[in-house]
């Protein structure tokens, strides 16, 4: 079937009078702007355009809710960065509840007014993008959400809330919790930070990605992500010091894996 064959079948088994089915199409086809591409087939579709044809038909339905799959799972990344707009454009216009399953976290966090995140058909946390990022529920939600995943580490609390790695390496940072407690710690790669009086590391991988710059680093025992907005003429080997942003810090149950509450 054509493209037009495609958008108006739905109609057709319908029986929806024929004048009702062509406003229905055309409005559609407007929305998506694949005017030209009326007349073509399947096989002479980019992926991007057989993903609006797809969308065209559950919109010729006047659905009040859409419900998409992962549509964007087999494209290229260019591509998939573009879908991402047009369905959220889409969205935007047509002002119908969207229920969008993705494993990617990325078009979870760009695309969701609200994200459900699920493990083992169980939910796991509820809530508007940021606030997942900013406070995660567990430390499933504080690695899935989030590129690169948030540092985890498991740490041991002294005398005054200092912190201590595993091999008695003190963080310059302080917990209000008991003295003895282990907890994990986690901290995200962009609240790391260099610094001239921090903690010595050895860079590992530097990865230039052109406005940021990816450092994988050692601190004793510990293995860290760190991600600068910037440019740095850093290369592996180099030794560095690194300091945390106290206030950007997470602390979690290590049998629970849950958030810690310092109540």
């Amino acid at each position: 079937m054509t493209v037009r064959e495609n958008l108006g079948f739905s109609l057709l088994m319908r029986r929806v009078p024929a004048a009702e089915a062509q406003q229905l199409l055309s409005a559609a086809v407007a929305s998506l702007g694949i005017e030209g591409l009326l007349e073509r087939y399947p096989r002479e579709l980019s992926g991007g355009q057989r993903q609006r044809v797809a969308m065209g038909r559950a919109i010729v339905r006047n659905p009040k809710v859409f419900l998409f799959d992962e549509p964007l799972s087999n494209l290229d990344a260019e591509l998939r960065v573009h879908m991402r707009a047009e369905i959220r454009e889409l969205h935007n216009r047509l002002g119908a509840t969207t229920i969008y399953v993705t494993h990617d976290q990325v078009e979870a966090m760009t695309m969701s007014d609200k994200i459900v995140v699920m493990r083992d058909g169980k939910i796991e946390q509820t809530g508007a993008p940021l606030d997942l990022y900013d406070h995660p529920e567990n430390t499933f939600v504080a690695s899935f959400i989030g590129s690169p995943s948030m540092n985890i580490f498991p740490v041991t609390i002294g005398e005054n809330g200092s912190i201590k790695l595993s091999d008695g390496t003190a963080l310059a940072i302080h917990a209000p919790l008991p003295a003895g407690a282990e907890m994990l710690c986690g901290v995200r790669p962009e609240h790391i930070h260099l610094s001239d009086s921090g903690m010595h590391a050895f860079a590992r991988l530097v990865e230039m990605q052109g406005a940021e710059t990816l450092i994988r680093a050692s601190v004793g025992p510990l293995d860290l992500v760190i991600v600068v907005h910037k440019r740095l003429s850093i290369a592996p080997g180099d030794s560095i010091h690194v300091a945390f942003d106290p206030l950007r810090i997470q602390f979690f149950d290590p049998q629970t894996k849950k958030r810690a509450s310092f109540q």
